[in-house]
């Protein structure tokens, strides 16, 4: 195991810490172990065991073992076992030279072996007693404190141990007194100028550095419930102060050639890297209630809908997912409550476009998308490690693109496929946006909800009013005289917000009447428009244009334009992504689901009975079924609005009766179209292409591993394709059979006001797992 001291660096050169050699009546003691701790065991039983020559006495046996366990390997650990009997009574002490060197001994002794590191971290009093060095007001003492809990810490066992006993808080605590200067932070690197490689470095503050790569490693470790044990005090003026060290440290960050290996002064080097502080702030914020806050109701009514008071629910009725809709501003309503006057207020746009283009992409870190049906944030911080806090990526956060007007093809200023690894995006590259803006390309910013706190309240509040887990929201800066992107539709429904300039938009009507799906594989630029029929808006500031999933657009600016503006446009979208599970289709399947849980059915490996198993294979045949009937009826793609509650009273009420028309009348058709035959034709297809028929439904099985870890068995898909093929060569018929009987049970049993409940609880679990990842991702960025 590798011992994790802080290194000193001067003028760009390592150099290990010296060890003081012992004195002459040290080198008399006796090294070894076992000799040692007889001496020291008879010293601390001793009845004047606090007089000053004893004390002396124990001092000099202390450091004559040390090291020893610094020589020692996994094959001699037997002989460290007999001292850590005596650890707690030594790290007890109150001779400040005997705890110091006890809790040296301790952090030895953990990189031994993984049985003694493990056999330290099982004893409580060894923990307890070296958590309260951590009160101790000799830095010496603190240093060594803190350098043990490090070297123990190199295992999950003993991690966890340090949490169980409220380490992580009082290092946190103690940090909060010790650390004055955050100017004192910066970056080092060891020769290698990659992001993984830079590590936090603090100018000639041993004790700091110790405490801080203590404190990381432990939070990092962290889950849910141990962060929010953290008292709210501490957690907050820590998470601020780290805040300011990254901050501080990332000032000068580019990823090349603008971190150098040699720096001037004196430095201890950390084993804290920029991912590692980003992992740490990202989790002390999950939780935190004031990083997203969602906007009145009102407010983004007036922003999006207009001030009349039905304003939304003649949009509802009109225009949601049928029709562009157009809210041109006057005069008057600009001065009315603008929902983005903060944000416009962060950019602190002088007028001039490269100072908005610096102000826009300067210190913006890369958001990694999360998984749609994710419920556990940390699973999101395992698959993103020791990249989270990067700058942002091209194609991932950020594109610069223009269409040709003839071939009607986009083309990329930057072109990443030229690269191995990821683009990610320096000051070099922000010079060169400003140079691509001058030559007709489009900025596209994408996650602007993770970047900006205004931002990502209005994205919320539109989320609640529409039912949805989230809404994101994009930036597009476009010069004079261009297109930045192609002629195409979009998966997801658009609200274009004209924030500076002017645009001049082109939405034809939609090819067909099925609305795509969120995910599905688009035809982009390549969707036939000769016979739609077309719609011109013009977008002025402050404008806002509705355009609907499916709908084909495409958007240009106009230079010398005798409307006032400056000919140049900068509009920001908010995207309402409807997702399969807040589909009708979507419902269909989660009603069925709740129905079948409701009917207590084992796993299929557990039910002995021949009726029994064909109802439960019956119940994902239905499954099949819904997803086939909605191929041909868009009712089933519709969005569906029954967790819109933050809706006034009198609004929702009337959108829930509609919402009930349209479940009944699905159920309907469920009843009625759903055909045993084509299931099982849809399943052989899927079988000959080696796909799963059940791949529409994959977000439902989270909500079945849930019940698999409450009940400890599977409850719906537990059966494999050979155990279907199988029931269907043997007992095909009966097998029909339980089909419709289970179709027809279902539509007769289940109860819209329960499905709208249990709905309404899975919207939450989404919304949960997003609000963390927005704070986390707010924190990293900081803006307001």
């Amino acid at each position: 195991m590798k011992k994790r001291d802080a290194v000193v660096v001067s003028d760009g050169v390592k150099k290990k810490k010296r060890k003081r050699s012992c004195s002459s009546s040290q080198s008399q003691l006796s090294n070894h172990p076992n000799t040692l701790f007889a001496l020291l065991l008879a010293s601390l039983s001793n009845s004047n065991s606090n007089s000053n020559t004893n004390q002396s006495f124990i001092k000099k046996c202390l450091f004559q073992f040390h090291p020893s366990l610094l020589l020692s390997n996994s094959s001699s650990s037997s002989s460290v076992t007999p001292i850590l009997a005596l650890l707690p009574t030594l790290l007890s002490s109150t001779h400040s030279p005997i705890a110091r060197r006890a809790a040296d001994i301790t952090g030895a002794a953990s990189l031994v072996s993984l049985e003694i590191n493990e056999e330290i971290a099982t004893d409580s009093e060894t923990i307890k007693g070296l958590i309260s060095l951590l009160e101790n007001p000799d830095r010496k003492v603190l240093s060594s404190a803190c350098n043990a809990i490090l070297d123990l810490s190199t295992t999950a066992f003993a991690q966890q141990q340090l949490l169980n006993f409220s380490a992580l808080h009082k290092l946190m605590s103690v940090f909060l007194q010790v650390f004055k200067r955050v100017e004192s932070v910066c970056l080092l690197s060891e020769g290698n100028q990659s992001f993984h490689a830079l590590k936090i470095g603090i100018r000639e503050d041993e004790l700091s550095v110790a405490l801080l790569s203590a404190i990381i490693v432990l939070i990092n470790v962290c889950n849910v419930e141990q962060l929010h044990n953290i008292p709210e005090s501490v957690s907050e003026a820590f998470l601020s102060l780290l805040k300011e060290i990254r901050a501080n440290a990332t000032h000068h960050l580019v990823i090349r050639g603008d971190v150098k290996s040699n720096v001037e002064g004196r430095f201890c080097k950390s084993n804290v890297g920029v991912c590692d502080l980003a992992d740490s702030i990202f989790r002390l914020s999950i939780n935190a209630s004031q990083l997203s806050v969602s906007l009145p109701f009102e407010v983004v009514q007036r922003g999006l809908f207009g001030t009349s008071g039905s304003s939304f629910e003649d949009f509802l009725s009109n225009h949601w997912e049928v029709s562009p809709f157009l809210l041109s501003r006057t005069s008057e309503d600009h001065n009315v409550n603008d929902m983005f006057s903060p944000f416009i207020q962060s950019l602190n746009w002088n007028g001039s476009v490269p100072s908005l283009l610096h102000s826009i992409l300067q210190d913006l870190v890369s958001c990694f998308p999360i998984a749609s049906e994710e419920q556990n944030i940390l699973n999101f911080l395992i698959e993103v490690k020791d990249r989270l806090g990067c700058p942002i990526i091209y194609q991932q956060d950020i594109r610069v693109v223009k269409a040709d007007s003839q071939s009607r093809k986009e083309t990329h200023y930057f072109h990443p496929e030229c690269h191995k690894e990821p683009l990610y995006f320096t000051n070099e590259d922000v010079l060169k946006c400003e140079q691509a803006y001058k030559e007709g390309y489009t900025v596209a910013l994408r996650g602007l909800e993770f970047r900006y706190q205004r931002i990502a309240s209005i994205a919320d509040t539109l989320a609640l009013m529409f039912g949805q887990p989230s809404v994101g929201a994009n930036l597009y800066l476009t010069p004079a005289n261009s297109q930045g992107l192609a002629r195409h539709f979009d998966d997801h429904c658009v609200f274009v917000c004209q924030i500076f300039g002017s645009k001049k938009w082109t939405v034809f009507s939609r090819p067909g009447q099925l609305l795509p799906r969120l995910y599905d594989s688009l035809c982009g630029s390549d969707v036939d428009c000769t016979k739609a029929v077309r719609r011109e808006f013009f977008l002025k500031e402050g404008d806002v244009l509705y355009i609907p999933r499916g709908f084909p657009h495409e958007a240009y600016t106009n230079y010398g334009v005798d409307d006032g503006s400056p000919g140049f446009s900068l509009h920001l979208t908010l995207s309402i992504e409807v997702e399969p599970a807040f589909e009708w289709e979507g419902v269909a399947h989660f009603a069925l689901h709740c129905w079948n849980e409701n009917q207590r059915r084992p796993c299929y490996g557990c039910i002995n009975s021949l009726s029994q198993k064909l109802d439960l294979v019956s119940v994902n045949l239905l499954h099949v079924a819904i997803g086939i009937i909605c191929t041909s009826n868009p009712t089933f793609r519709k969005a569906c609005l029954t967790a819109a509650v933050s809706l006034p009273p009198d609004v929702y009420h009337r959108l829930i009766q509609k919402q009930r028309t349209t479940f009944l009348h699905l159920v309907d058709r469920i009843c009625n179209e759903c055909r045993f035959s084509e299931v099982l034709s849809n399943i052989e297809v899927a079988i000959q292409k080696n796909k799963d028929p059940f791949e529409h439904i994959r977000w439902l099985q989270v909500l079945r591993m849930e019940k698999e870890a409450r009940s400890g068995f599977n409850t719906e898909k537990s059966f494999n394709i050979e155990d279907l093929c199988s029931l269907c060569t043997k007992h095909k018929d009966k097998l029909e059979a339980a089909f419709l009987n289970v179709k027809s049970r279902f539509c007769s049993e289940v109860v819209f006001e329960d499905v709208v409940t249990r709905h309404m609880m899975l919207l939450q679990k989404y919304k949960k797992t997003r609000r963390q990842y927005i704070n986390g991702m707010l924190s990293l960025h900081d803006k307001l």
